[in-house]
């Protein structure tokens, strides 16, 4: 069976400063996620699913879905803060999205398949899914528990406008994961965090008692590209009951349900190993509103060489 691509396209776009989901970037208007579907058909997916936030649907479907009749099956699912298991209510004045592993759940009436996560707003690369693609295929019909992600480069996924927020993975002597750490400033910076972006300094991240700490150029990062069987969906639902019976995470109306945060949970417990698929595609985006002129150059160049033809759809 084909796998299928979910596409997690609900986020807020607040460092960008507006929907880049819907930002034209290509010669002809293309998004990021044009590309990205794009990628996927050649890597063999068989279906799309975005997740999306309902005020903006009609936007969607006119700009984005339409085009891609013809060309793959597509589907939307919508997350909303009240989209919660029954005994559960929205604590009042919460206003946040309770995260991706929430957006992810969105799916699980639509996705029956071997399935791949991705951000919308992130240029992966075509090796990425064909990476990504193989192993989901190659998995036995009704395999369960054998996840994987795959594991960008750190080197190839900075910006050189701002600090970025990586997941920084740790495997054991198999390749499968063994940590996600989520570090919220990354960047080339000296050691003690000056001169940032400077492209002879090594790459640090900012701990939790402010020390820059170096990672090798090659240490794999989670860019949110996760593969993972149908088995997933009823393990993410048990634990967004736990943790929304925590306290804390009530109370706190910033708390978000990461992808991480339950993989590390099937991680520890031993319930699911996760294959860290290396890539050697370079990263790009958007994080910043800076970064677009330098994504557009980027885009055209693959345009120009032949990896991409001037009109996708």
């Amino acid at each position: 069976m084909k796998p299928t691509l979910l596409l997690l396209a609900a986020g807020m776009g607040s460092r960008y400063g507006g929907l880049k989901q819907l930002d034209g970037l290509g010669p002809n208007g293309e998004t990021i996620m044009d590309y990205s579907i794009y990628d996927a058909i050649q890597a063999g997916f068989g279906k799309i699913v975005f997740v999306i936030r309902k005020d903006f649907e009609e936007q969607f479907r006119e700009q984005i879905l339409s085009k891609y009749e013809g060309s793959i099956p597509a589907e939307l699912v919508f997350q909303s803060l009240d989209a919660l298991p029954e005994g559960f209510a929205v604590p009042e004045g919460r206003q946040k999205p309770w995260g991706t592993n929430h957006a992810v759940m969105m799916a699980a009436e639509v996705i029956k398949e071997p399935f791949c996560v991705i951000n919308c707003d992130d240029f992966y690369n075509r090796d990425a899914f064909m990476v990504i693609g193989k192993y989901l295929a190659d998995l036995p019909e009704g395999a369960k528990n054998q996840y994987a992600m795959v594991g960008f480069r750190v080197g190839n996924t900075l910006s050189e406008n701002g600090t970025v927020a990586r997941g920084v993975c740790s495997k054991n002597e198999e390749g499968n994961l063994t940590t996600v750490v989520e570090r919220t400033e990354i960047v080339r910076c000296a050691e003690d965090g000056s001169n940032p972006g400077a492209p002879n300094e090594e790459i640090r991240f900012k701990d939790e008692e402010g020390k820059w700490i170096a990672l090798e150029e090659n240490t794999p990062v989670s860019m949110n590209m996760w593969g993972f069987t149908p088995d997933y969906f009823q393990y993410s639902v048990d634990y967004f009951k736990e943790f929304l019976a925590d306290p804390k995470n009530m109370t706190n109306l910033k708390a978000e349900f990461f992808i991480p945060l339950m993989v590390n949970k099937l991680i520890n417990e031993k319930t699911a190993s996760v294959k860290v698929l290396d890539t050697t595609s370079k990263w790009f985006g958007v994080t910043y509103a800076a970064d677009r002129p330098g994504t557009v150059d980027r885009i055209k160049s693959l345009v120009e060489d032949g990896t991409y033809p001037e009109k996708l759809f």
